[in-house]
């Protein structure tokens, strides 16, 4: 099932079509001057697309308009975890927020403007994925959709299992005091995670076809500068051609067909068995650098067994870099990526949405899914 946390901003637009330039504060006066809701007409508009996908989907949501109301219009399945204020305030979204993650959700899906998206940005976490509807007076923010039906078929992909790229966009709010007075101000808030329309444009081409070499490449540089980053890690490195372009441009000898250690980069074990990686990485800070196999689309169990449940769990799944050219990920025709740890449970909290590296910062969403989970 695809985890849909939902919030909305009940508020949201209320001035706009009374001219008040924002809705911050505003709603009490807006009402007044006979302004309309419009948050949720738009959130509706957003999921009307999920309409054939309820067996795909979970929604956890917000009491009363925050979310609940328009979840039982649209006989959507959901689950409503928190209780806002009446009427509902910033701190209701924020507080929100933490409660839908801790639902280990998929995707965030709220609707409103600038300053919901300002409230979401400060209470999500920066590996959250999340996606705006656009509901609001002002949207200077880039993680809304350009309107509620194109967020809703965006979102329809994921749920669908397609592969969709990942983009960091900035959060953006100006002040509405100055901008009635004439005066746009406006400020970056920060940046948040958004799905983006995938057209598996090459990140590098030659001759209009994409460069296996020069791919490589850039997924090897991509991977140094996030070891550099983290550089209190061990890397456990997986086999396969793909990680062996990162140990090459490490200038580290590389067992192809087996599982190396890395720590500061510096090679510290080669060609190590289950029990040796563990008894290496067991307690200490670390993480997976692995491919998957091409045509077939295997993480874990075809070749590998080396990484064996005990390491991968130890490991964690948050801790795995998983490497790919968009190339190999072309060959699965849409099937989604496979695990086969030995452990059914382990494989199923192995599945759900993964990132998956393909060039130097560029990521593509892909779902990992076994077919016996597929199936209920």
């Amino acid at each position: 099932m695809f985890k849909i946390g939902l919030i909305i901003n009940p508020l949201a637009g209320l001035g706009g079509s009374v001219a008040l330039k924002g809705s911050d504060g505003m709603a009490e006066q807006a009402r007044a001057l006979g302004a309309e809701p419009r948050a949720l007409a738009r959130t509706q508009l957003a999921l009307a697309e999920l309409a054939d996908l309820n067996d795909r989907l979970m929604m956890f949501t917000v009491g009363g308009d925050m979310g609940e109301t328009v979840c039982r219009q649209l006989n959507l399945p959901f689950e409503t975890c928190y209780q806002p204020a009446s009427p509902s305030t910033a701190d209701d979204t924020r507080n929100a927020v933490a409660r839908l993650v801790e639902q280990g959700i998929d995707l965030l899906l709220f609707a409103g403007g600038d300053g919901t998206a300002r409230d979401v940005c400060a209470a999500a976490p920066e590996s959250l994925c999340v996606l705006g509807i656009p509901a609001g007076v002002k949207i200077h923010s880039g993680v809304y959709g350009v309107t509620p039906a194109g967020t809703g078929r965006l979102l329809a992909k994921l749920v669908r299992g397609e592969p969709v790229s990942l983009m960091a966009a900035d959060v953006m709010d100006i002040d509405e005091v100055a901008f009635r007075e004439g005066r746009v101000r406006a400020r970056r808030y920060g940046e948040m995670l958004i799905p983006g329309e995938l057209s598996y444009v090459q990140a590098v081409k030659v001759s209009g076809v994409e460069s296996d070499e020069l791919v490589l490449t850039d997924i090897a540089d991509d991977i140094i500068e996030r070891m550099q980053e983290h550089d209190d890690c061990y890397y456990i490195m997986g086999s396969g051609s793909t990680v062996a372009a990162v140990m090459e441009r490490l200038e580290l000898d590389n067992t192809l067909l087996g599982v190396d250690l890395v720590y500061q980069q510096r090679l510290l074990a080669s060609d190590l068995d289950a029990r040796g990686l563990y008894q290496h990485i067991r307690d200490k800070k670390c993480k997976l650098v692995i491919t998957l196999i091409g045509g077939q689309g295997h993480i874990f169990g075809r070749g590998n067994q080396q990484l064996s449940p005990e390491v991968i769990k130890a490991v964690g799944r948050d801790n795995i870099w998983l490497l790919a050219t968009k190339t190999k990920l072309n060959s699965l025709q849409g099937r989604p990526l496979r695990v086969d740890t030995n452990e059914p449970e382990l494989d199923r909290e192995l599945g759900g949405l993964m990132r998956v590296i393909t060039g130097y910062h560029d990521e593509v969403l892909v779902r990992v899914a076994n077919p016996e989970d597929e199936a209920q």
